[in-house]
């Protein structure tokens, strides 16, 4: 994920106004993704049955790799053209960084793809048209600064976040649970939404989005499961 999309071809096949059967909107994806450069195909479904006359087809295909939901790993898309079919919001944020050549997600909802698309940037293929994505429009926004010191945290989460193959550290999570417990002053004007916001803009991965975000939304409602291990000192 970063302002500019994937580093990868992507492609997103939605549901178009008027189909009545999901099979156009598979055929799509399959379509876009065979015109890719790249290695073997890999494609992704939530079960192993697989019912649609097109994805079965293409994964009886010689050479075409079948993984489900159960047990699969994003690092085994390395170096594949991904056939992703109906995604949650959680599997879509996993393709982060997965070194694919190419990924083609089938769409099952809305919900579940909306930050993801502003976030990959992936070419929208309908029945009529395909729509290039609009980097100019879809990151050109320029966002207020976050008062209190807020925004130089978030700076610093996010520079230690991007030092760490795997995101963001339990140390660096539990200072800033600190921070919310020990400062409620300074988090009470700020929503998650706009923590939500600059934790995308500054290019943190979908995983370390939510749980910063979560963070503050579990202080916000009073709960008590989110507190830290330690009370280190505040955070700047």
């Amino acid at each position: 994920m970063s302002l500019e999309g994937y580093p990868y071809p992507v492609a997103i096949s939605r549901l178009s106004d008027g189909e009545m059967s999901r099979e156009p909107q598979n055929i799509r994806a399959i379509n876009w993704l065979l015109g890719q450069p790249g290695g073997p195909i890999v494609v992704v479904t939530p079960r192993k049955n697989v019912e649609e006359p097109s994805l079965k087809r293409l994964v009886e295909r010689p050479g075409v790799t079948h993984w489900t939901w159960r047990g699969f790993s994003p690092g085994v898309l390395s170096g594949a053209r991904v056939l992703y079919a109906w995604p949650d919001r959680q599997h879509l944020d996993a393709l982060w960084q997965c070194g694919a050549d190419a990924i083609a997600v089938i769409e099952w909802n809305e919900e579940s793809t909306t930050e993801w698309i502003a976030d990959a940037k992936p070419v929208q293929l309908f029945r009529d048209e395909s729509v290039e994505p609009d980097t100019v429009a879809a990151g050109g926004e320029a966002h207020a600064q976050l008062p209190n010191g807020v925004e130089g945290i978030l700076e610093h989460i996010a520079d230690m976040a991007a030092g760490y193959s795997a995101g963001l550290k339990w140390n660096e999570e539990d200072k800033l649970k600190a921070d919310m417990m020990n400062n409620p002053g300074r988090w009470e004007p700020i929503t998650v939404e706009q923590v939500r916001r600059k934790c995308r803009d500054l290019r943190m991965r979908p995983k370390d989005v939510d749980t910063v975000a979560g963070f503050l939304q579990r202080r916000k409602e009073g709960r008590s499961d989110w507190a830290p291990f330690s009370s280190p000192a505040a955070m700047r």
